[in-house]
């Protein structure tokens, strides 16, 4: 039997491909889950300075889904049925926001994961998340 489990090259191809409108790029991939990151710019900060929640929750959804695809292999149509934020401190506009995502459980139908978000270069977090996704029966 072959292992599902795409490289990162094929995971960046197929965001790239599939969601060519996010700025979230994967830095890396371990046996627990992914590090993704989305730069910050004039786009993305709200009125104060500070990063907006939806770019937060944007890159905790896609760092969920890119977790489950590099355990499961690219099955498109996994999508989330529930997302959880927590915000809690303000991120650092200057710098990229990045997400490190954990898979708790991965079962046949379900996967549960939690991500942790923190401006690049800090150690505390500024948000966390949790989320379930539903996968598509495998044919």
């Amino acid at each position: 039997m072959t292992d599902p489990r795409p490289t990162q090259a094929e995971l960046d191809a197929f965001l790239k491909a599939e969601f060519p409108q996010t700025r979230c790029t994967l830095e890396a991939i371990d046996d627990d889950g992914v590090v993704m990151a989305h730069p910050i710019g004039e786009t993305e900060l709200r009125p104060g300075g500070t990063v907006s929640g939806p770019v937060m929750m944007t890159l905790a959804d896609v760092a969920l889904y890119v977790a489950i695809l590099a355990r499961v292999g690219i099955v498109p149509l996994a999508v989330t049925t529930s997302l959880t934020v927590n915000f809690l401190r303000k991120p650092r506009a200057d710098r990229r926001v990045i997400a490190r995502c954990r898979l708790m459980k991965l079962g046949k139908s379900l996967a549960v994961g939690e991500v942790w978000i923190s401006s690049e270069g800090e150690e505390e977090p500024v948000a966390h998340a949790v989320g379930t996704y539903a996968i598509p029966p495998q044919r």
